[in-house]
């Protein structure tokens, strides 16, 4: 049930009480420590018979393997029709799946997820990965942090975060210690940071071992496996773990793969389509704990959920799977072509609005 206007109005007022308080509290945290100790979660203390969970490695808590993403797919510009999104969100929630990861930086996508999740009485029992993206007047400053908290908290009208992340890095040396006071003060579970570039990939595994950190958010698939020797292996050293992004490579995947056949190999897996392919394979690694998954269509929703039944590949099967996409034409091209390639004008959000004006004027 959506809350009344006036417990909106009260939840502000708490929220900036507390955003006050937090403000005042001395940044007494240096790289390598961490401001508290996780606990398990009882939302997540063991998932639906069937599906392939993972753990999560600081507090216990177990996880579908599959999560959903929302950059591009749920940005919409206001009034915009969004019953498909509706739709996505169910079929993933009822398949399962409790990891939701989104961002401020992702247009509108905040308002779509809190508005959806809390109309269908879903919103305390995902798992909520959000992200911020923040410097401030001066060094040190941290109320454009706080801002950026409140604003979470109510477009997605939560009070407490599962993880919150650095995105993309960005001002990650102030980010991440003051990211460890919002967990002692209880307002995120855990801490992470995130990337979804390759010639990052060293600064995010540096951040893994400094040991500040309970996730790491990382590009990988199986057309690109960069992070596996330095994010990954960082990751499972010390006990960090992992959500995947682009393992499908924003569309560009299946683009390169066309109309080819899946091997027949794949039906020892489980595999019924080329996405499940793409998917068995992220999730497999044993460092990674979920491998998120975006798309407003509720038909490729269903084709992608498949993924997280049936058995995963070892590693000799891995390799297998991976040497077979690598023996197809035009798959050596999926690093040169754009983002989702089938679907430039289909997502039409805040964030294409604003690219397209930049390129207006010039």
């Amino acid at each position: 049930m959506i809350a009344s206007p006036l417990d909106r109005r009260h939840f502000l007022q708490r929220s900036l009480g507390a955003g006050a308080a937090l403000a005042a509290y001395p940044w007494t945290l240096a790289h390598g420590q961490t401001a508290a100790t996780p606990v398990a979660d009882p939302r997540f203390a063991a998932a639906a018979p069937g599906l392939i969970t993972k753990r999560v490695e600081r507090t216990g808590d177990i996880l579908p393997a599959l999560g959903l993403g929302t950059f591009l797919t749920f940005d919409l510009l206001p009034g915009a029709p969004r019953t498909h999104l509706a739709d996505v969100a169910r079929r993933y929630w009822e398949a399962g799946v409790r990891v939701l990861d989104t961002s401020p930086l992702y247009g509108s996508a905040e308002v779509t997820v809190g508005d959806l999740a809390s109309a269908s009485n879903m919103n305390e029992q995902l798992f909520i990965a959000n992200k911020l993206w923040v410097t401030g007047d001066f060094l040190a400053d941290d109320s454009h942090a706080l801002r950026s908290l409140q604003e979470s908290q109510l477009r997605l009208w939560r009070k407490r975060f599962d993880v919150m992340q650095c995105h993309s890095l960005v001002n990650v040396d102030v980010a991440v210690p003051l990211m460890n006071l919002w967990k002692k003060e209880g307002f995120t579970r855990l801490v992470g940071v995130t990337h979804h570039e390759n010639a990052y990939h060293e600064v995010l595994a540096k951040w893994v071992q400094q040991g500040s950190v309970d996730f790491v958010h990382v590009n990988y698939s199986i057309a690109n496996r960069h992070a596996e020797q330095t994010v990954l292996a960082a990751a499972q050293q010390r006990g960090v773990s992992v959500l995947v992004n682009m393992a499908m490579e924003k569309g560009r995947l299946h683009k390169a793969i066309g109309n080819q056949p899946l091997p027949d190999f794949a039906r020892e897996l489980g595999i019924a389509n080329w996405a499940q392919y793409f998917l068995k394979f992220v999730m497999s690694h044993p460092a990674v704990t979920c491998c998120l998954s975006s798309t407003a269509n509720p038909a490729h929703a269903e084709e992608n959920l498949g993924a997280l039944r049936g058995p995963l590949p070892d590693a000799d099967m891995r390799e297998r799977m991976a040497r077979y996409v690598q023996g197809l034409p035009g798959f050596s091209q999926v690093a040169t072509l754009p983002w989702y390639p089938d679907k430039q004008q289909q997502y039409q959000g805040l964030i294409r609005r604003a690219q397209a004006a930049q390129r207006a004027r010039t």
